[in-house]
């Protein structure tokens, strides 16, 4: 599973639910790469931190547009 980098542009043309159902799809990631990562089975642990930052991304963004995604 390799994680993509998010654009902020890509994010800024994201509408709330878009933006909602994003949030969880990259947590659900984040709980199955930490699991990986805990067990010994992931090989390149930068994907960890990529997703913590499209995470943070997403959050700085919609707090910009005033969308509450949590």
């Amino acid at each position: 599973m390799k994680a993509s980098k998010i654009k902020v542009g890509e994010i800024r043309e994201m509408g709330a639910d878009q933006m909602k159902e994003k949030l969880v799809e990259l947590k659900k990631e984040l709980f199955n790469l930490r699991f990986q990562n805990d067990v010994g089975q992931l090989e390149d642990t930068s994907t960890l931190s990529n997703v913590k930052k499209d995470i943070a991304k997403l959050y700085t963004i919609s707090k910009e547009m005033n969308v509450n995604i949590s």
